[in-house]
């Protein structure tokens, strides 16, 4: 789905009676073009119809924070408690607005459940999500308050040394919140949630909700947040100490990960995706596994890859692919987020996901 065809279906949605006359008036196109989206639309299966009948489950619904991203990379090996010199950029971030990001670039239609202050950051994330497609009508914009800052710093390779991250707005995303967006929740093809949102409110999801649920641990503080819905969850992506600390199993070699795996699906998790770095990644769901290396690929700075690998499991799962598949996805996402200084690659998409996983140029 194109993002003129996402934001057409949000306007079909907010007025079913909408003509395609004004639709043409607020796009600034012809008439013509806007009865070819529409069509466009039908084929795909999100309009059922005359009249605007929609269809539910066309899109994703995540939940989790937004924020800025100052990234500062070293141009040398990092000296501690010293001045390193390098260069500092700033982007929008958020592990929640990442995966959104991704998805939206990979062609999923994409809702978001956030909150965000209405200083100069909160503007800026509005425009971008706006200019991305990523439907953020829902989220709270909070008169008076500071939109959540995450500060991380690199070395020469671009892996991550060190952060601090600022989300206390974050708190803000609370069960009352999410239970006044239960519709849009319950309509959606799948939930893709973060662990910065109150524990409280992952606990909502997981009781109130009965579309999938693919969770990020974000971090080991963070992930014990979920260790009371592990059961609940369908998709669970968890690197290496985040796998140890939530299953109780300190991993040395990989029978100590099919192990963790294990006891992880245990509790009635659906399916675990364990990251492991260089290792690659083991995929387990009740009845099935599986080893795969990463994707040879030329790294720039790896903070963004995580975010693009819990997407692409999601547009995998939309598209009905299996384990190995998915796998496959996850890790081309991957190689592809890496190879940018930016967070985020902008040359990411569904074309090219498909074409890295295939080995095609």
């Amino acid at each position: 789905m194109t993002q003129r065809e996402r934001q057409i279906l949000q306007w079909i949605e907010s007025d079913p009676m909408i003509s395609q006359a004004e639709l043409a008036q607020r796009l600034g196109i012809t008439r013509s073009s806007v009865a070819v989206h529409i069509s466009n639309l039908i084929k795909k299966g999100c309009i059922a119809g005359k009249g605007y009948v929609l269809r539910t489950g066309t899109y994703a619904v995540v939940v989790g924070g937004v924020n800025i991203d100052i990234c500062g990379k070293s141009n040398v090996p990092l000296v501690a408690q010293d001045s390193n010199p390098g260069s500092v950029s700033i982007s929008l971030g958020g592990v929640g607005r990442n995966i959104a990001h991704n998805l939206s670039l990979m062609g999923t239609d994409v809702r978001m459940l956030t909150a965000y202050g209405d200083d100069m950051h909160g503007q800026k994330v509005a425009a971008s999500c706006s200019e991305l497609g990523i439907d953020v009508s829902h989220a709270l914009r909070l008169s008076g308050e500071s939109t959540s800052t995450y500060l991380y710093i690199t070395d020469e390779a671009g892996e991550m040394a060190l952060a601090v991250s600022d989300m206390s707005i974050c708190n803000r995303i609370t069960p009352s919140y999410l239970a006044s967006n239960l519709p849009l929740l319950q309509n959606a093809q799948v939930i893709v949630c973060d662990t910065n949102i109150p524990t409280e409110s992952l606990i909502y999801l997981a009781e109130n909700c009965t579309v999938p649920i693919f969770c990020d641990p974000v971090s080991t503080i963070k992930a014990e947040k979920i260790r009371p819905i592990l059961g609940r969850l369908h998709t669970l992506k968890p690197n290496r100490l985040e796998a140890e600390l939530l299953s109780g199993i300190p991993i040395h070699c990989k029978a100590d990960v099919e192990t963790a795996a294990k006891v992880l699906l245990d509790t009635g998790l659906r399916r675990v995706f364990i990251s492991l770095g260089v290792d690659g990644c083991y995929g387990a769901t009740h009845t099935e596994q599986a080893w795969m290396p990463n994707f040879s690929t030329n790294i720039v700075n790896s903070t963004g890859c995580g975010d693009a690998f819990m997407a692409a499991l999601v547009w995998a799962y939309l598209e009905g692919t299996d384990l190995k598949g998915t796998m496959s996805a996850g890790l081309a996402a991957a190689s592809i987020a890496i190879e940018t200084q930016e967070t985020i690659n902008p040359s990411m998409s569904a074309t090219l996901l498909k074409s890295r996983i295939t080995g095609n140029p």
